[in-house]
C-alpha cells in the first residue's frame, strides 16, 4: 500500500461510513422507517396461525388462499387409535357444518368419526388413504390429511385451539 493511501484511507473510511462519536449518534429502530403494522416478528407469522386444533383431536390447516383447508387427525389421535386399517372418505360437494362428521377412521382397536372443525363444502378426500390407510400412522399431521374443504366462514377458525393450547389439553388427559 502506498504512503498516500495509508494516510487517506482512515479519512475516506470515516467519510464513507460516517463514523461519528457515539454520543452524537441517535439510535433508531429499524422499524421506524416503515408504516405501522408492516413489520411482523417471527412469532406473528401467519404460518404459526394457520394450523388449528379441536379438543376432539382433529386439525385444520388453512391454505394461502384463505378459502380452502385440509382436515386430518392429530398425531395424538393416530397413536391412540393404533394401526389404522380403513379410512372412510366423504363424497365431493358434501355440505358440512362445524362438528359434523366428514369421514371415519377405523383401527385394530376402535373406530372414530372425523369431525369438521368448520363449515364448508367438501372438495376432495385424500385418495392416497384409499389404497394405504396405514399412511395416517406415518404422517397424521402432514401428507395423510383426510379431506380438503372450501371453508364457508374463515372466522370460525378463531374459535379453535392453537398448537400450545392443544398440547395443554392432551397433557391433561
Amino acid at each position: 500500500m502506498s504512503a498516500a493511501a495509508r494516510v487517506i484511507r482512515p479519512f475516506a473510511s470515516r467519510a464513507l461510513f460516517q463514523k461519528l462519536p457515539m454520543s452524537s449518534v441517535r439510535r433508531v429502530s429499524p422499524a421506524a422507517g416503515f408504516p405501522r403494522g408492516s413489520i411482523r416478528s417471527f412469532s406473528q407469522s401467519p404460518f404459526w396461525q394457520v394450523k388449528k386444533y379441536t379438543e376432539s383431536h382433529e386439525w385444520i390447516e388453512l391454505a394461502d388462499d384463505g378459502k380452502t383447508a385440509k382436515i386430518g387427525i392429530t398425531e395424538y389421535a393416530a397413536k391412540s387409535l393404533g394401526d389404522v386399517v380403513y379410512v372412510e372418505l366423504p363424497a365431493a360437494d358434501l355440505e358440512v357444518s362445524a362438528g359434523e362428521p366428514v369421514g371415519a377412521v377405523e383401527s385394530v382397536k376402535s373406530a372414530s368419526d372425523v369431525l369438521s372443525p368448520v363449515s364448508g363444502t367438501v372438495l376432495q378426500g385424500n385418495a392416497a388413504l384409499e389404497d394405504k390407510a396405514k399412511f395416517i400412522n406415518e404422517s397424521p399431521e402432514g401428507d395423510a390429511w383426510i379431506v380438503e374443504i372450501s371453508v364457508s366462514d374463515p372466522a370460525e377458525l378463531d374459535g379453535l385451539l392453537d398448537a400450545t393450547a392443544y398440547k395443554e389439553t392432551i397433557d391433561e388427559e
